[in-house]
């Protein structure tokens, strides 16, 4: 038996290739507005926060390159499988090739300026959207406890809390607020105004917990001992769902709460209604306020608590 070279050239596979890139290149260019956003969270008529597009892109961008990627590997392995076929009546070998070191050069470096990429992207994205350069306006401490959160709005000297919710199973649409789905007019309440830069200090009082909010395209940590920040500006006007992303117990799934962004006049509104109520102050990390059915103060009633 003899090596001889392919008799035929797979054009028609070329061909029905070089179609399938033309269909799905046309076909992204009239896809929805959630295909195009790669499924992420967002709505038509503007950005939820300052950083939002940002994450939308590096992450579009990076299922982008992995398609081209793919592609590319399925397009030369159904070649050679076509090229380099076994035929009928043909009983000679193929070539054989070994120790090709421009192609082995290749095989290191084309995967090496891929990863060079993808991580030159990452870093100028992730350093930009964890910048916490002093200029915001409004400063906001979550404190993360089994199974709800406190809010101290720093700046305005005054506080808010959440009770767990026992049943988040139960919550239905009626019970939504503003209509959001994900949301409850029972769970915690945080307000944020519209335009302004938000930093935020995220503390927790027990075990690891984690401050999501889907809309935002943003979560962080929340370490007992160890104080995390980081900064946002809210540009859409709207309610939100907000959750806890990190097993943190047995009620963890009742770990929700709410997110208003709404206009200075609003915000500040609500600043005055805490206050009317006598929640001034902060929330200190000592204070062991647990919502739900563990309560960390045995024999004093809410009442009494909520006045520590």
């Amino acid at each position: 038996m003899h090596s001889k070279p392919p008799t035929r050239t797979p054009r028609a596979i070329l061909r029905a290739s070089a179609l399938a890139v033309a269909v799905a290149v046309l076909a992204t260019g009239c896809a929805s507005d959630s295909v195009q956003r790669g499924y992420l969270p967002g709505y038509s008529d503007g950005e939820v926060t300052n950083q939002t597009a940002r994450i939308t892109d590096l992450w579009v961008g990076s299922w982008i390159a992995a398609l081209l990627v793919g592609i590319v590997t399925w397009g030369l392995m159904l070649w050679c499988i076509a090229a380099y076929r076994k035929r009928k009546d043909d009983h000679q070998l193929p070539v054989q090739t070994r120790y090709h070191l421009p192609l082995e050069l290749m095989y290191t470096a084309v995967p090496l300026i891929m990863v060079l990429v993808l991580f030159w992207y990452t870093d100028r994205d992730m350093t930009e959207i964890n910048r916490v350069d002093g200029t915001a306006t409004e400063h906001i401490q979550v404190i993360g406890k089994q199974w709800s959160w406190d809010f101290n709005y720093l700046d305005a000297d005054v506080y808010d809390f959440g009770e767990h919710e026992a049943d988040p199973g139960s919550v239905t649409a009626e019970d939504e607020l503003d209509g959001a789905v994900g949301t409850s007019k029972s769970f915690p309440t945080l307000y944020l105004p519209v335009n302004e830069t938000v930093e935020f200090t995220l503390d927790s009082r027990d075990v690891i917990h984690s401050f999501w909010i889907p809309a935002f395209l943003y979560k962080q940590d929340m370490i007992p001992n160890r104080t995390n920040t980081f900064q946002v500006t809210p540009t859409r006007v709207g309610t939100y769902a907000g959750k806890c992303a990190e097993l943190c117990g047995e009620f963890h799934s009742g770990m929700l709460f709410n997110v208003k962004v709404v206009s200075a006049e609003e915000y500040e509104a609500h600043m005055d209604e805490l206050r009317a109520k006598g929640q001034t102050g902060s929330l200190g990390m000592d204070l062991a306020r647990t919502a739900g059915p563990v309560d960390s103060r045995p024999g004093e009633t809410e009442e009494e608590e909520a006045g520590h």
